[in-house]
């Protein structure tokens, strides 16, 4: 089992939208390194920190599940989507999306305080210019974020 961070604005897609779809495929996601997570390393069962961004206080806000393996990001395809890439074809898709599903909502702990822990002074979200959706989370690194809940 790995773990992993993603980050979605919540006027966006929320937490509480998750609470309420129960599962969602995890799309627009356009950058190659975040792609490349989902297409080599995400795998069913995987656990998720759901984090709020580019909001008032931003920070993880609960826990998801990777319930679907990669597969094509269908918004590529739809010339009316933000997402559209005219480069990608079905036979040649460039972008991927897994599946989340909703595990629990979580008080917040902001971007603030996961970097007031010394154990996390490593994690990727805490890197200057980190801007990717999505980033792994180390084990240990994991367990000490679930203990402040």
């Amino acid at each position: 089992m790995r773990y992993w961070l993603i980050k979605s604005e919540p006027d966006a897609y929320s937490i509480d939208n998750l609470a309420k779809d129960r599962a969602t495929a995890w799309t627009g996601v356009r950058n190659y390194q975040a792609r490349n997570f989902m297409r080599d390393q995400m795998s069913i069962g995987d656990r998720v920190f759901y984090y709020h961004s580019n909001c008032d206080d931003p920070g993880i806000v609960g826990m998801a599940e990777v319930c679907k393996r990669a597969y094509p990001d269908a918004t590529q395809f739809d010339n009316k989507s933000k997402y559209f890439d005219p480069k990608s074809s079905a036979d040649n898709p460039r972008w991927l999306n897994v599946d989340v599903k909703f595990v629990k909502k979580t008080r917040l702990v902001s971007l603030a305080e996961l970097r007031r822990h010394k154990p996390l002074k490593s994690m990727r979200i805490l890197a200057r210019g980190n801007r990717l959706s999505i980033t792994p989370v180390d084990p240990a690194e994991w367990e000490f974020i679930a203990g402040l809940f």
